[in-house]
């Protein structure tokens, strides 16, 4: 079974460059709007953005080319087990909300720009704050990575060329569009594009259902020949299952959260008010997405049976529909124009926000405490460029690896900063020792089992169907809270 596309003609690539041609003019747009040269203006937009933009940059951001390829390759491997991508992307938003109000009034008061500053402010620790910029520095760092050969696995298919000239130059062009318009425009201009993004991103999972349905039939239909061929991918979960649903749901919310690009468009909003509005509508949109890659998922698994590499699902689709007219292969075209804006969309908003705690956090609070605004936005730029160079060599060096392992393991970082964010947040009295010494232990119980799980025949990338990242977290807060309780009484 074939699961490469047909190649695009060229003038269906010029539809694509004029896609991308119009995020640099956008950048360009957002260089004329700045209001000032500095670091609030380049790095949250000045006074910041109002409902529609944060809602589509939320949502562009939150969404990535993942979710079309990996959730429908999931659901075809596992079947309506995996239901669970629909509860998971909504409890990110149920942890906005224990977050996201008292952050924003927060941010705007003492001003904040980059989620360690609320770290900095309160707690007052350097260590503590060093180590949370550190930890989501290399956290989504590699995220970033992933989303560079995302980008090169992308084109590679679309063309006649050598797959890995068309792979190296996939990844350097658009790399280069990225950084573009970001260096341009900083965060307003990362906002906008996000605009188009998310607006094609959100057309492209209408017309990937409307594709799927006018090929294969209905959903009913497809659940029916699942129930038939693969009756325990149309069963609910076991216990086991279940366990391993809650530790999704757990990790992928309070990690997703604590996302450092996510936590910079709350400080972003131009009013609680937009906050809010974006985060209540924010909570429907996996219905959208996520939901519309189950389905997806389904079909295929009742349509196309035996599939070698599941994560090609998609791929091949479209190259059925491309075959029968031609205005299936338009509407594959608008479909990659969407997986574009996914990759395209979370990687300019994983890079600002590296750019920004590389900037601020670390060489602006250690290195060179007296520059001023001026000169760290033009560092912040010089660390965009220098990083992006870096990480498209890695990416090409890289590109006959199937998965970068930190990608499945961010969440089990991020979630180590919870109790400094979320505890840290509503309860005043929580000491930054404690909490730095919890992060220091949840940090060594995940690692510890990822190291047995790494020289075991067992699998223990998962302990009982739950995340490492959650047996590092529940250490982590019982440290951080006992400890400081146990400071109190000391000091009583």
């Amino acid at each position: 079974m074939n699961d490469q596309l047909i190649p695009f003609t060229p003038g269906e690539m010029v539809f694509i460059g004029i896609y991308l041609a119009s995020l640099v003019v956008i950048g360009l747009v957002g260089y004329r709007a700045r209001e000032e040269n500095s670091l609030k203006d380049f790095y949250l937009a000045g006074n910041g953005i109002g409902f529609v933009v944060l809602l589509l940059t939320l949502y562009s951001t939150q969404y990535s080319g993942n979710t079309l390829f990996a959730f429908t390759g999931k659901t075809y491997r596992v079947g309506f087990a995996w239901t669970v991508c629909v509860h998971f992307m909504t409890s990110i938003v149920v942890f906005y909300l224990l977050l996201a109000p008292k952050l924003f009034r927060l941010a705007k008061h003492q001003g904040f720009i980059t989620p360690t500053d609320f770290i900095e402010h309160r707690f007052r620790s350097p260590a503590l704050s060093c180590l949370a910029s550190l930890l989501m520095i290399i956290a989504i760092a590699n995220f970033l990575l992933a989303q560079l050969m995302a980008m090169g696995n992308a084109v590679e298919g679309l063309t006649t060329f050598d797959p890995i000239r068309a792979y190296a130059g996939g990844v350097i062009i658009l790399a280069l569009v990225i950084v573009v318009y970001e260096t341009l425009g900083g965060f307003r201009a990362v906002a906008w594009t996000d605009v188009i993004q998310g607006s094609v991103l959100l057309v492209g999972f209408v017309v990937l259902l409307i594709l799927v349905f006018r090929e294969f039939g209905s959903l009913a239909e497809a659940t029916q020949i699942v129930r038939q061929v693969a009756p325990e991918k149309v069963s609910p979960p076991n216990w086991a299952g279940s366990r391993e649903w809650a530790s999704y749901v757990l990790i992928v919310g309070i990690g997703g959260a604590l996302y450092p690009q996510a936590i910079q468009r709350i400080y972003a909003a131009n009013s609680a008010t937009t906050l809010r509005r974006s985060l209540i509508v924010m909570a429907f949109l996996p219905l959208t997405t996520a939901l519309i890659a189950l389905i997806v998922g389904i079909i295929g698994l009742a349509h196309i049976p035996d599939l070698a590499r599941s994560d090609t699902l998609l791929t091949v689709i479209c190259r059925r529909v491309q075959e029968h007219s031609l205005v299936g292969r338009w509407l594959v075209v608008v479909l990659f124009s969407a997986i574009l804006a996914a990759i395209m969309s979370t990687a300019d908003s994983v890079l600002l926000s590296i750019s920004s705690m590389l900037t601020k956090d670390l060489y602006g609070r250690y290195l060179n405490p007296q520059a001023t605004e001026k000169h760290l936005t033009r560092v912040g730029k010089i660390c965009s460029w220098a990083l992006i160079a870096v990480l498209v060599i890695l990416a090409i060096q890289l590109r006959d690896t199937t998965l970068v392992k930190l990608l499945d393991r961010k969440f089990d970082l991020l979630v180590q900063l919870a109790p400094a964010f979320f505890i840290g947040l509503h309860w005043p009295t929580l000491r930054a020792t404690p909490t730095l010494l919890g992060i220091i232990a949840g940090l060594a119980v995940v690692f510890g089992i990822l190291a047995v799980d790494q020289f075991s025949d067992a699998d223990y990338s998962k302990v009982a169907g739950i995340h490492p990242g959650l047996f590092g977290l529940a250490v982590n807060a019982a440290i951080a809270v006992c400890g400081t309780l146990y400071g109190r009484r000391t000091v009583d």
